[in-house]
């Protein structure tokens, strides 16, 4: 049984410094970890130190992402500048190791037009399967209209977006996370809880807006047992009363969208999420090197999963592997 990890992140030293020359003060926690932390350069790591992580957690297939906020905290112009160097060593890394790694591309979102073109040159001269987006680009939220360039891109080649959380608006971060100090306040805005609110919240709205209704084709992967909504679609379905929708709200979650526990090793969610989508639309993510996964304990827990055989394979590859055939390169 091979077992494909989706939330697999990375990061090349062009693109830490930039990060470095946008927020010298590392005031975005995920700029703490991601460029000054331990984790960094796991992170650089696109040979033999990730596939022996890979091999220790028992992971056959990675596939590549540049971390949050990718390039969407940038520049326009050093957003462009980035996007294609970034992809081509995604793309350079799973060259060198083609039987361990895929990739999603990264995208310049602060230009949305040079950023759906950079999608089709990733997906159909690279090789990516896709691509990885964080919630938000500079302060606007992706689920706006001047972002669907890059998903009318998306569905046209059947390529998954996986939508990733980012850090919320520093105004947000006050109001909601604020006041404890240091790490406290840090991880209440992102890996705790502040990053999957925002990211539902953001799903939410990508339904709401039509985005699904006008691109039908188009698929989205989201991480950490779909970002707290997924949890809450009994609710959220108060939406149908208000919204003009050609189905209702949580319809969409059963044929638009797929679920990983994004490095959340939980049976129990596992259980809800596939009795709320269905196991077809179950994948696996391991969440590297931010979560580090060891000692087989991967492969425990697809083998342990209170799911049946052909469920757990779904789980491990074939779901992953149904949605690469679709793609059109």
């Amino acid at each position: 049984m091979r077992i494909y990890a989706l939330e697999e992140h990375m990061a090349t030293a062009d693109v830490v410094e930039a990060w470095r020359r946008q927020d010298p003060g590392l005031s975005e926690p995920m700029m703490q970890w991601a460029v000054a932390s331990d984790v960094t350069p796991a992170l650089l790591d696109l040979d033999e130190g990730r596939l022996a992580a890979m091999d220790d957690a028992g992971i056959d297939v990675a596939v590549l992402s540049l971390t949050t906020p990718g390039l969407q905290n940038l520049s326009a112009a050093e957003a462009v500048a980035l996007q294609e160097p970034t992809n081509d060593a995604i793309a350079a890394a799973v060259r060198r190791h083609p039987e361990r790694l895929q990739g999603f591309a990264t995208l310049a979102t602060p230009t949305p037009a040079a950023a759906a073109t950079e999608l089709r040159r990733a997906v159909v001269e690279l090789g990516l399967n896709g691509a990885m987006l964080n919630a938000r680009s500079g302060d606007r939220g992706v689920d706006a209209i001047e972002f669907w360039d890059i998903y009318e891109a998306a569905a046209h080649l059947r390529a998954p977006i996986y939508l990733h959380p980012r850090a919320p608006l520093p105004v947000v971060n006050q109001a909601y996370y604020g006041g404890f100090g240091g790490s406290v306040d840090d991880l209440l805005a992102t890996g705790a809880i502040g990053w999957h609110y925002d990211a539902g919240v953001t799903i939410l709205r990508m339904i709401t807006s039509g985005l699904f209704d006008r691109f039908p084709d188009l698929q989205v992967i989201l991480g950490h047992w779909g970002e707290v909504v997924l949890f809450y679609l009994d609710r959220v379905a108060v939406l149908d009363r208000v919204t003009r929708l050609q189905r209702p709200v949580t319809e969409y979650f059963r044929s638009n969208i797929h679920i990983t526990p994004g490095g959340i090793a939980s049976h129990k969610y596992l259980r809800w999420t596939v009795e709320t989508v269905g196991a077809d639309r179950v994948l696996y993510a391991s969440d590297y090197p931010f979560n580090r996964e060891r000692d087989g304990s991967v492969t425990r827990f697809l083998r342990t999963a209170p799911i049946s055989a052909t469920e757990g394979e779904g789980l491990a590859f074939r779901n992953w592997e149904t949605i690469v055939a679709g793609i059109r390169r």
